[in-house]
Protein backbone atom coordinates (compact mmCIF):
# COMPACT_ATOMS: atom_id res chain seq x y z
CA UNK A 1 0.00 0.00 0.00
CA UNK A 2 1.59 3.10 -0.93
CA UNK A 3 2.03 5.52 1.82
CA UNK A 4 1.83 9.17 1.68
CA UNK A 5 5.31 11.27 2.98
CA UNK A 6 3.97 12.75 6.08
CA UNK A 7 3.48 8.35 7.23
CA UNK A 8 6.75 7.21 5.46
CA UNK A 9 8.88 10.26 7.36
CA UNK A 10 7.24 9.16 11.37
CA UNK A 11 7.81 5.44 10.45
CA UNK A 12 11.32 5.97 8.67
CA UNK A 13 12.71 7.77 11.56
CA UNK A 14 11.30 5.43 14.14
CA UNK A 15 12.94 2.45 11.94
CA UNK A 16 16.27 4.20 12.11
CA UNK A 17 16.40 4.90 15.56
CA UNK A 18 15.79 1.87 16.15
CA UNK A 19 18.32 -0.38 14.14
CA UNK A 20 21.06 2.76 14.80
CA UNK A 21 24.46 1.75 13.07
CA UNK A 22 22.81 -0.30 10.42
CA UNK A 23 22.88 -0.29 7.05
CA UNK A 24 19.08 0.08 5.47
CA UNK A 25 19.34 -0.58 1.30
CA UNK A 26 17.03 2.09 -0.20
CA UNK A 27 15.25 -1.06 -1.74
CA UNK A 28 14.20 -1.86 1.78
CA UNK A 29 11.83 1.33 2.43
CA UNK A 30 10.86 1.26 -1.84
CA UNK A 31 9.61 -1.86 -1.07
CA UNK A 32 7.73 -0.78 2.44
CA UNK A 33 6.29 2.15 1.35
CA UNK A 34 5.59 1.23 -2.54
CA UNK A 35 7.64 4.13 -3.34
CA UNK A 36 9.84 5.05 -5.90
CA UNK A 37 13.64 5.22 -4.99
CA UNK A 38 13.75 9.05 -5.62
CA UNK A 39 10.92 9.67 -3.57
CA UNK A 40 12.34 7.90 -0.50
CA UNK A 41 16.17 10.08 -1.22
CA UNK A 42 14.03 13.06 -0.72
CA UNK A 43 12.72 11.84 2.76
CA UNK A 44 16.04 10.32 3.52
CA UNK A 45 17.54 14.08 2.92
CA UNK A 46 14.28 15.64 4.88
CA UNK A 47 15.65 13.33 8.02
CA UNK A 48 19.39 13.94 6.99
CA UNK A 49 18.90 17.53 7.49
CA UNK A 50 16.46 17.41 10.44
CA UNK A 51 18.54 14.95 12.92
CA UNK A 52 21.69 17.54 12.39
CA UNK A 53 19.66 20.26 13.01
CA UNK A 54 18.37 18.72 16.16
CA UNK A 55 21.42 17.30 17.50
CA UNK A 56 19.29 13.85 17.13
CA UNK A 57 23.13 11.95 15.15
CA UNK A 58 23.82 11.73 11.45
CA UNK A 59 22.47 9.90 8.64
CA UNK A 60 25.16 8.85 6.51
CA UNK A 61 24.27 7.43 2.84
CA UNK A 62 26.60 4.38 1.97
CA UNK A 63 27.25 3.96 -1.97
CA UNK A 64 27.39 1.56 -3.92
CA UNK A 65 25.48 -1.82 -4.89
CA UNK A 66 25.32 -2.75 -0.83
CA UNK A 67 24.77 0.55 -0.11
CA UNK A 68 22.20 2.55 1.62
CA UNK A 69 21.53 4.24 4.92
CA UNK A 70 23.04 4.73 8.03
CA UNK A 71 21.76 6.44 11.20
CA UNK A 72 24.26 7.32 13.98
CA UNK A 73 23.21 8.68 16.83
CA UNK A 74 24.65 11.26 18.61
CA UNK A 75 24.10 14.42 20.61
CA UNK A 76 24.84 17.71 19.94
CA UNK A 77 27.32 20.15 21.37
CA UNK A 78 25.12 22.53 23.47
CA UNK A 79 22.93 19.69 24.68
CA UNK A 80 25.84 17.78 25.75
CA UNK A 81 27.18 20.53 27.77
CA UNK A 82 23.83 21.61 29.31
CA UNK A 83 23.05 17.89 30.24
CA UNK A 84 26.83 17.72 31.93
CA UNK A 85 26.28 20.77 33.45
CA UNK A 86 23.28 19.45 35.06
CA UNK A 87 24.48 16.40 36.14
CA UNK A 88 27.31 17.77 37.92
CA UNK A 89 24.90 20.07 39.87
CA UNK A 90 23.08 17.16 40.98
CA UNK A 91 26.59 15.25 42.14
CA UNK A 92 27.76 18.35 44.08
CA UNK A 93 26.05 17.58 47.43
CA UNK A 94 27.95 16.87 50.38
CA UNK A 95 25.34 14.25 51.25
CA UNK A 96 26.58 11.89 48.82
CA UNK A 97 29.62 11.21 50.30
CA UNK A 98 29.90 7.64 51.63
CA UNK A 99 31.92 6.28 53.90
CA UNK A 100 35.73 5.35 52.29
CA UNK A 101 35.12 8.32 50.04
CA UNK A 102 32.90 6.56 47.83
CA UNK A 103 30.02 8.52 46.02
CA UNK A 104 25.89 8.04 46.21
CA UNK A 105 24.96 8.07 42.86
CA UNK A 106 22.36 5.32 41.89
CA UNK A 107 19.39 8.28 42.41
CA UNK A 108 20.83 9.50 38.80
CA UNK A 109 21.85 6.52 37.34
CA UNK A 110 18.57 4.57 38.03
CA UNK A 111 16.79 7.37 35.79
CA UNK A 112 16.28 6.56 32.14
CA UNK A 113 16.33 9.88 30.75
CA UNK A 114 19.94 10.33 32.48
CA UNK A 115 21.00 6.71 31.30
CA UNK A 116 19.92 7.53 27.55
CA UNK A 117 21.85 10.56 27.98
CA UNK A 118 24.45 9.39 29.00
CA UNK A 119 24.51 6.67 26.51
CA UNK A 120 24.38 9.11 23.43
CA UNK A 121 27.58 11.20 25.23
CA UNK A 122 29.94 8.24 25.70
CA UNK A 123 28.33 6.46 21.69
CA UNK A 124 29.56 10.47 20.23
CA UNK A 125 32.97 10.13 22.13
CA UNK A 126 33.80 7.17 20.38
CA UNK A 127 31.90 7.51 17.93
CA UNK A 128 35.17 7.06 15.63
CA UNK A 129 35.74 3.86 16.58
CA UNK A 130 34.54 0.58 15.34
CA UNK A 131 33.10 -1.25 18.49
CA UNK A 132 31.90 -4.39 18.06
CA UNK A 133 30.94 -5.22 21.62
CA UNK A 134 30.31 -3.11 25.31
CA UNK A 135 31.50 -5.03 28.12
CA UNK A 136 31.28 -3.72 32.00
CA UNK A 137 31.27 -5.48 35.58
CA UNK A 138 28.42 -6.52 37.55
CA UNK A 139 26.99 -5.23 38.99
CA UNK A 140 26.71 -1.30 38.86
CA UNK A 141 28.16 -0.79 35.38
CA UNK A 142 25.37 -2.97 33.79
CA UNK A 143 22.67 0.06 32.63
CA UNK A 144 25.26 2.14 31.96
CA UNK A 145 26.49 -0.27 29.18
CA UNK A 146 23.10 -1.37 28.36
CA UNK A 147 22.22 2.35 27.68
CA UNK A 148 25.98 2.84 25.05
CA UNK A 149 25.40 -0.63 23.34
CA UNK A 150 21.55 0.09 22.57
CA UNK A 151 23.02 3.43 20.80
CA UNK A 152 25.69 1.64 19.01
CA UNK A 153 23.51 -1.13 18.42
CA UNK A 154 26.23 -4.21 19.69
CA UNK A 155 26.23 -6.85 21.81
CA UNK A 156 26.79 -5.63 25.83
CA UNK A 157 28.52 -8.25 27.97
CA UNK A 158 28.87 -8.63 31.77
CA UNK A 159 31.98 -10.32 33.33
CA UNK A 160 30.95 -11.67 36.93
CA UNK A 161 33.04 -12.44 40.09
CA UNK A 162 31.94 -16.18 39.78
CA UNK A 163 30.55 -18.25 37.04
CA UNK A 164 26.93 -19.60 36.75
CA UNK A 165 25.76 -23.14 35.34
CA UNK A 166 23.91 -21.19 32.84
CA UNK A 167 27.66 -19.71 31.37
CA UNK A 168 28.90 -22.66 29.69
CA UNK A 169 32.40 -22.69 29.57
CA UNK A 170 34.09 -19.37 31.18
CA UNK A 171 37.59 -17.75 30.88
CA UNK A 172 38.77 -16.23 34.07
CA UNK A 173 41.38 -14.08 35.31
CA UNK A 174 42.58 -12.70 38.28
CA UNK A 175 43.66 -9.23 39.24
CA UNK A 176 44.19 -6.76 42.16
CA UNK A 177 41.71 -4.47 43.37
CA UNK A 178 43.40 -0.90 42.33
CA UNK A 179 41.28 0.57 45.97
CA UNK A 180 41.27 -2.35 48.21
CA UNK A 181 44.75 -4.11 47.34
CA UNK A 182 43.27 -7.52 47.38
CA UNK A 183 43.04 -10.43 44.35
CA UNK A 184 39.79 -10.58 42.46
CA UNK A 185 38.39 -12.89 40.45
CA UNK A 186 36.86 -12.10 36.92
CA UNK A 187 34.45 -14.86 35.05
CA UNK A 188 33.33 -14.57 31.05
CA UNK A 189 31.66 -16.86 28.99
CA UNK A 190 33.42 -18.07 26.17
CA UNK A 191 30.36 -17.65 24.24
CA UNK A 192 30.24 -13.67 24.62
CA UNK A 193 32.87 -12.28 22.51
CA UNK A 194 34.59 -13.43 19.30
CA UNK A 195 37.88 -13.05 17.92
CA UNK A 196 39.11 -9.88 17.39
CA UNK A 197 36.21 -7.75 18.69
CA UNK A 198 36.68 -4.37 19.55
CA UNK A 199 35.54 -3.60 22.58
CA UNK A 200 34.41 -0.57 24.56
CA UNK A 201 34.43 -1.10 28.64
CA UNK A 202 31.86 1.08 30.35
CA UNK A 203 31.36 1.34 33.97
CA UNK A 204 30.25 3.92 36.41
CA UNK A 205 32.93 4.95 38.69
CA UNK A 206 36.77 4.53 38.73
CA UNK A 207 39.30 4.51 41.69
CA UNK A 208 42.53 2.66 41.49
CA UNK A 209 41.28 0.69 37.99
CA UNK A 210 41.88 -2.57 39.04
CA UNK A 211 38.39 -3.23 37.82
CA UNK A 212 39.18 -2.20 34.47
CA UNK A 213 42.95 -3.37 34.35
CA UNK A 214 40.85 -7.20 34.85
CA UNK A 215 38.57 -6.12 32.13
CA UNK A 216 41.18 -5.30 29.70
CA UNK A 217 43.44 -8.47 30.51
CA UNK A 218 39.84 -10.58 30.00
CA UNK A 219 39.75 -8.97 26.72
CA UNK A 220 42.97 -9.81 25.52
CA UNK A 221 42.14 -13.37 26.79
CA UNK A 222 39.35 -13.13 23.69
CA UNK A 223 41.98 -12.52 21.93
CA UNK A 224 40.24 -9.35 21.23
CA UNK A 225 41.08 -5.58 21.69
CA UNK A 226 40.27 -2.85 23.87
CA UNK A 227 38.60 0.04 21.65
CA UNK A 228 38.29 2.37 24.58
CA UNK A 229 37.22 2.75 28.23
CA UNK A 230 34.69 5.20 29.41
CA UNK A 231 33.67 6.06 33.22
CA UNK A 232 30.78 7.88 34.14
CA UNK A 233 33.14 9.73 37.12
CA UNK A 234 36.15 9.56 38.29
CA UNK A 235 38.34 10.10 42.05
CA UNK A 236 40.94 11.47 42.96
CA UNK A 237 43.62 8.71 43.94
CA UNK A 238 46.33 8.88 45.81
CA UNK A 239 48.83 6.34 44.24
CA UNK A 240 49.36 4.71 41.08
CA UNK A 241 46.49 3.46 38.69
CA UNK A 242 46.36 -0.05 36.86
CA UNK A 243 45.00 2.13 34.15
CA UNK A 244 46.74 5.48 32.61
CA UNK A 245 45.36 9.12 32.16
CA UNK A 246 45.96 8.30 28.36
CA UNK A 247 43.78 5.54 28.60
CA UNK A 248 40.09 5.77 29.21
CA UNK A 249 37.61 9.04 29.43
CA UNK A 250 35.53 10.40 32.22
CA UNK A 251 32.36 12.75 32.18
CA UNK A 252 33.09 13.62 35.61
CA UNK A 253 35.71 14.14 38.39
CA UNK A 254 35.10 13.91 42.04
CA UNK A 255 36.73 15.00 45.21
CA UNK A 256 35.52 14.15 48.30
CA UNK A 257 38.75 15.12 50.70
CA UNK A 258 37.79 16.17 54.09
CA UNK A 259 34.14 15.15 53.67
CA UNK A 260 33.36 17.56 51.30
CA UNK A 261 32.51 16.96 48.02
CA UNK A 262 33.97 18.75 44.74
CA UNK A 263 32.87 18.12 41.17
CA UNK A 264 34.70 19.05 37.92
CA UNK A 265 34.46 18.16 34.33
CA UNK A 266 36.49 14.45 33.31
CA UNK A 267 38.89 14.61 31.25
CA UNK A 268 36.74 14.29 27.95
CA UNK A 269 36.78 17.04 25.46
CA UNK A 270 33.94 18.60 23.38
CA UNK A 271 35.97 18.30 20.09
CA UNK A 272 33.30 15.40 18.56
CA UNK A 273 30.36 17.08 19.42
CA UNK A 274 28.84 18.71 16.33
CA UNK A 275 28.10 22.42 17.08
CA UNK A 276 26.01 22.49 14.00
CA UNK A 277 22.75 25.13 13.52
CA UNK A 278 20.35 25.76 11.04
CA UNK A 279 21.80 28.68 9.42
CA UNK A 280 25.14 26.65 8.71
Amino acid sequence: MKAKRSARLVDMTRYLMENPNTVVPLTFFANRYGSAKSSISEDLTILRNTFMETGTGVLETIPGAAGGSMFMPGIQKAEASQFIDEVQSALADNTRVLPGGYVYMNDLLNRPSILRQIGRVIATLYSDKKIDAVLTVATKGIPIAQSVATLLNVPFVIARHDSRITDGSTISVNYISGSQKRIEKMVLSKRSLPANSNVLIVDDFLRGGGSADGLCSLIREFDSQVAGIAFVAERDYEGQRKISDNDYTSLFKIDTNNGDIKVELGNFTYDKFSDYTKED
